[in-house]
């Protein structure tokens, strides 16, 4: 019998995806997870009725959440990773030799467990490497209570629904901002604008209110459906997301222009280049 399996985040827009094979289904101690096989995606992870990743397409928002951010600083030794516990996202910002920490807090072990089982070639060894160091603690209570300092913070959170919520509060960007390093950056995974543009309007809003420079940028990832994903941007630096492509490319061949799937230098400067109605809700 065939099983599809349907996501549940948006409350007049559905999605299903059919569960060639169910590996996994079943509730940790935070929230319902599924892994299964569909033909066109590959291997999926849904929580809480929510795609997190496929195996065909994940590069495109590991490597535009790492990257961006980690080419704009451009010598950040020290980073923070709140949620990814599939490892991806830490995969990316460990190709740059110049991290030489990163520390990675996700509330639900159970994610990381089941993904180096499951999904091995997306953390590609990363937990293993020493510079990473792994916190089982809620993000929010992390950042708010840390003597550590980052200079740049990658919110790999899910939606704002269940234990995610809290990565979408003022609370929690200040705690952020504690955390930060002078000039550091902070970059959030804030939603598909077109279904879900309160959300990057509020978080735009709560940045604006504790950065000097608060605004986001977008790509487009298949299996989250609905149009381009959106990624918070805050900093107290308003110019690390205005280098010209010289400077962008100047950076990549400096640290080896390791092989990328979709971010590359001239996508450094356009995807900041944001639709009218994103921008709309980024300034308003």
């Amino acid at each position: 019998m065939e099983r599809w399996v349907e996501e549940t985040l948006h409350d007049g827009f559905r999605v299903r995806l059919k569960a060639d094979k169910v590996l996994f289904d079943s509730k940790t101690e935070h929230q319902q997870l599924i892994i299964f096989e569909n033909e066109e995606f590959g291997r999926v992870m849904m929580l809480d009725g929510v795609v997190q990743f496929s195996t065909k397409d994940e590069f495109v928002y590991h490597e535009m959440m790492a990257h961006v951010p980690l080419f704009a600083h451009g010598k950040a030794k020290k980073v923070l990773i709140v949620g990814g516990g599939d490892g991806g996202v830490l995969r990316e910002a460990l190709r740059h030799e110049s991290v030489e920490s990163a520390t990675l807090c996700e509330i639900d072990r159970s994610v990381i467990d089941l993904c180096r089982e499951h999904f091995p070639d997306v953390s590609a060894g990363a937990y293993d490497d020493p510079r990473t160091n792994v916190v089982i603690d809620d993000g929010t209570k992390f950042v708010a209570e840390t003597e550590k300092r980052f200079e740049v913070i990658l919110v790999d959170s899910t939606d704002p629904i269940g234990p995610g919520a809290v990565l979408f509060t003022k609370a929690f960007y200040a705690g952020c901002k504690r955390a930060l390093e002078p000039g550091g950056i902070l970059v959030t995974q804030n939603g598909l604008p077109f279904l879900q543009g309160p959300e990057l309007k509020e978080s735009a809003g709560y940045f604006r209110e504790l950065f000097t420079d608060a605004f986001a940028y977008v790509a487009t990832t298949p299996s989250y459906f609905g149009g381009s994903m959106s990624y918070g941007w805050a900093s107290d630096d308003t110019t690390l997301r205005h280098h010209p492509l010289e400077e962008i490319e100047r950076r990549y061949e400096a640290a080896g222009k390791f092989p990328t799937r979709y971010w590359r230098p001239e996508m450094q400067a356009a995807a900041f280049a944001l639709p009218a109605y994103i921008r709309e809700l980024v300034e308003a």
